[in-house]
Order: structure tokens, then sequence, then C-alpha cells
């Protein structure tokens, strides 16, 4: 019979602390019919003015894996390369209630219940592509985000900074898919 000691205890506490954070936590993840990562984006998600000839349809998204205590979701679209000093802003969904998991194609606010926030383009709603000619490939980086509140303390007047700045203030986690486009 093999003698149980006071380390052996404390080992048998530990290791299965260790082994209890060790396990793989569920990850929120974002999924797109529309967009695939690293990939051109589609005619469909182009702006339809500024130069630009596209659909200007927002992309179909579908996320799973929310965590726990997860209360509205929000929806940004960004790119980084645009020669602002600041990047742009090509949608800003929030207010997205927990219960929902996907949204179509060219959605409207009208049509889910969120909220939309004002883009660089000075419109609510989602903007298309539409980096300046001959300046490269552009990142359009969708983010899903996962939020520990039902809504944020901004209407579709506030500034893609202010909202970003509530988003990450209630971020409980995000996912990201990213698109790229040139012209």
């Amino acid at each position: 019979m093999k003698k149980k000691t006071k380390f052996s205890g404390i080992c048998s506490v530990f290791c299965l602390t260790i082994t209890l954070f060790a396990l793989p936590a569920s990850a929120l993840t974002l999924k797109s019919d529309s967009i695939e990562e690293g990939k051109i984006l589609s005619l469909d998600q182009v702006f339809n003015s500024f130069g630009c000839s596209g659909k200007n349809l927002s992309p179909q998204l579908s996320w799973s894996e929310a965590p726990e205590g997860t209360k509205s979701f929000a929806i940004t679209v960004y790119d980084p390369d645009a020669p602002t000093g600041s990047g742009w802003w090509h949608w800003l969904a929030f207010d997205i209630p927990a219960n929902i998991s996907s949204l179509s194609e060219g959605v409207k606010a009208l049509q889910v219940p969120m909220k939309e926030g004002r883009t660089d383009f000075g419109s609510v709603g989602f903007g298309g592509a539409c980096p300046p000619e001959g300046h490269g490939d552009h990142r359009y980086i969708v983010t899903i985000f996962a939020l520990d509140t039902e809504t944020l303390p901004v209407d579709e007047n506030a500034s893609g900074a202010l909202i970003g700045y509530y988003l990450n203030s209630h971020k409980i986690s995000s996912a990201t898919i990213t698109g790229i486009y040139s012209r």
C-alpha cells in the first residue's frame, strides 16, 4: 500500500488545477459566405460611389461559440490601410441581441434588431471597399465582438473611434475575417 504524503495531496490539487486551465476553451468564431480569409473581395462588397462601382452589400456573416456572459454582439468593418492617418470605418453595427448568430448579405438595421453607426463615408450603414486608385492592397477587417452589455451608450451619430472605445471597453471576446481589395 502506497503511503499518501502531504506533497502528493498538494500535487493532486495543483495538477488538477493545471489540467483544468489547460483544457481548450471555446473560442468565438466568425464565418462568411461573402468573404474568404485573405482573398480579394467580390464586387458585392465594393462601394458604389467615390469612383467605385460595386453593389455595396454588407457581407453575409455567421458566428458561434459565444462566451458565457455575452449580452449582445457588434460588427465592424475597418480598413487600416486608408491614407488618413486613422484608417477608415466601413461599418459599425451594434446592439445586436445575443440570440442572433448570423446576418444575411445586404442586411439593413430595419430587418434585424440592431443599430448602425455613421461610417467614414458620412452615412449610416454599410459602406463597401473603395481604396484610392493605385494605392495597393487594402485590408478590410471584419470583426465580431461578444459584449457584456445589451446596449452601447451611443447612437448612429457617434464616431467610429467612440464606438470602438465602447466596444473594447465591453468586449468579452472577438473574432475576425480579413478581405483584400485594390483598384
